[in-house]
């Protein structure tokens, strides 16, 4: 679904301790990032304050690894936000739980008929918005760039999606907040398109195209800021650098 998806925490140690016991040995430790495939953490600073009010679902092989995930997570310590059991109002063969970050984000461990953990740790995000309609516009403007597409469309909720994972909008008291949502793209124009996609819609830059060699060589990236003031980047990877 996503390059990579980055939220800032409060306590970096304690965050790593509890997404380590979630999914494992990080893919990458370096620099001001830990990741586990396309999902990482990053310290809070004054320009980019904490997460908040966050669903991730991250997709496992099946229902008994969902049961042992959660009683790995609690026994340690983590508070629930739902036992294991079927979520029949999501799919037909839906079966999820949920523990809570030390943020109070929701993460969850999920099984269904189309999970693809080997393809994406992330399976899906559920962001809270002050409107649903705003959330759409914004990203119905960029989905052709980006390779997404609206998958299901309700006054209360919109969901998108590449075809593998999703994320979905819905409407909530208190939205999601501080959240970066990268998506990879082909090559540079596209990264180019994104941004001129986006700017010339009204949406307010958040950084113009170009090199990134702080993350690496071959970085190429441009961001803007989604209704809600999400971080919403598109880069391209130039692996020959």
């Amino acid at each position: 679904m996503f390059d990579h998806v980055t939220i800032r925490v409060d306590d970096v140690d304690a965050s790593r301790r509890f997404y380590d016991l979630a999914l494992g040995e990080p893919s990458h430790v370096g620099g001001s990032f830990t990741e586990w495939g396309d999902f990482g953490i990053s310290a809070v600073s004054v320009e980019k304050p904490v997460a908040r009010n966050l669903h991730v679902g991250f997709g496992v092989a099946d229902r008994g690894a969902v049961d042992r995930w959660w009683e790995r997570m609690t026994s340690a310590g983590y508070e629930s936000d739902g036992e294991p059991g079927e979520r029949p109002q999501y799919t037909a063969h839906y079966y999820g739980a949920f523990v809570l970050d030390p943020d109070g984000n929701s993460v969850e461990a999920m099984h269904h008929e189309t999970t693809q953990p080997e393809r994406s740790t992330i399976d899906h995000l559920w962001l809270r918005t002050r409107s649903v309609a705003e959330a759409k516009r914004f990203y119905e403007t960029i989905a052709g760039v980006v390779g997404i597409r609206t998958k299901d469309d309700a006054p209360d909720r919109v969901q998108l999606s590449d075809g593998i994972g999703s994320f979905s909008f819905v409407t909530g008291e208190a939205p999601t907040e501080n959240v970066h949502l990268a998506f990879g793209v082909a090559d540079r124009a596209t990264v180019e398109a994104f941004h001129r996609t986006a700017t010339e819609a009204g949406y307010r830059d958040n950084g113009a195209p170009g090199e990134r060699p702080e993350y690496h060589a071959g970085y190429y990236g441009a961001f803007v800021l989604d209704p809600d003031g999400h971080n919403v980047e598109a880069v391209f990877h130039d692996r020959r650098l």
